[in-house]
């Protein structure tokens, strides 16, 4: 006898914000009645703080502050032990989205080292030898729209040998002049980044020019703390020796999920930053790097 059990929500999206309902319903199937003990919904959710190798051990009172940090947890029972008729049997639910005492919910945020995750679980527990059923679902938490507009901050920039910086031998760098904008670095999540490129001369021929968005994740507490760099994307706006004096176009849009706004709080830290890599055929690597700042509007 196959029992199907099944978590729908209401949204086809998933995407919710502080202060809503989260509805949807507990969807059992099965060809004949089937007997339980109480069926049970978890919603949950999590910052998991992960320490990268390099400072594990380094300091002891990171263990402490690593702990997975509970922003919201709720716990309501579906349906007092029964039977449940064969055929297709629809719960529903809901779940006010708070959270707990002076905690705020963060946005949801998939990260190397910082995980911010809403999860929904539904338990149905079984007699004896039948065995206890559980699905789970992700639901995505976005934080409110702040209310004033982002004002852009263009930033002009020009790279050659002489701004270059972390280089052993100038004298040995073949000469290159590029120059271009981003249109904004306080950037809104929803819409891409964008602005060019040109180069106006360079003695070695290009091979790549890539734009790298890159996250870095800072966790740890007054002791001190461990910030991390990881690369999310990488994307290739020219291939070859691109010609000299043409405009490339600068466009980025920020993946779901492995972005989020911005983000400054005791424990951990979320920012985000892109690398304009440029790479010679004699393959040196010449990297600008501009801080970002995401907000949703």
């Amino acid at each position: 006898m196959s029992v199907a059990l099944d978590l729908r929500l209401k949204r086809a999206n998933k995407v919710y914000h502080e202060g809503e309902v989260l509805a949807g319903v507990v969807v059992i199937t099965s060809k004949e009645a089937v007997q339980h003990q109480g069926i049970s919904l978890t919603m949950e959710g999590l910052v998991n703080l992960q320490l990268s190798s390099k400072s594990v051990g380094v300091f002891e009172a990171f263990y402490n502050s690593v702990k997975p940090i509970q922003l919201i947890s709720s716990n309501i029972e579906v349906a007092k032990p029964g039977k449940v008729p064969g055929g297709k049997t629809e719960i529903p639910f809901e779940f006010p989205l708070q959270a707990k005492g002076n905690k705020m919910l963060y946005e949801t945020y998939h990260g190397v080292f910082v995980n911010i995750q809403y999860t929904l679980r539904c338990d149905m527990r079984r007699p004896l030898l039948a065995k206890d059923l559980s699905k789970t679902c992700e639901f995505m938490l976005h934080c409110q729209p702040q209310k004033s507009k982002v004002q852009p901050t263009p930033v002009d920039f020009t790279i050659t040998p002489e701004t270059l910086q972390n280089v052993k031998e100038r004298t040995s760098l073949p000469k290159f002049v590029i120059r271009g904008h981003l249109d904004a670095t306080n950037c809104v999540i929803t819409q891409p980044l964008t602005g060019e490129l040109v180069v106006e001369s360079s003695e070695v021929a290009i091979k790549s020019i890539e734009l790298q968005l890159v996250r870095v994740e800072t966790c740890g507490c007054a002791e001190g703390y461990a910030r991390d760099a990881t690369e999310i994307q990488n994307i290739q706006i020219a291939e070859g020796d691109v010609c000299h004096g043409l405009p490339i176009p600068i466009y980025m849009v920020f993946p779901r999920l492995f972005t989020c706004p911005t983000l400054e709080t005791t424990n951990f830290k979320v920012e985000f930053e892109v690398n304009v890599v440029i790479v010679l055929h004699d393959d040196h690597l010449i990297t600008e790097n501009f801080p970002l700042k995401l907000c949703r509007v």
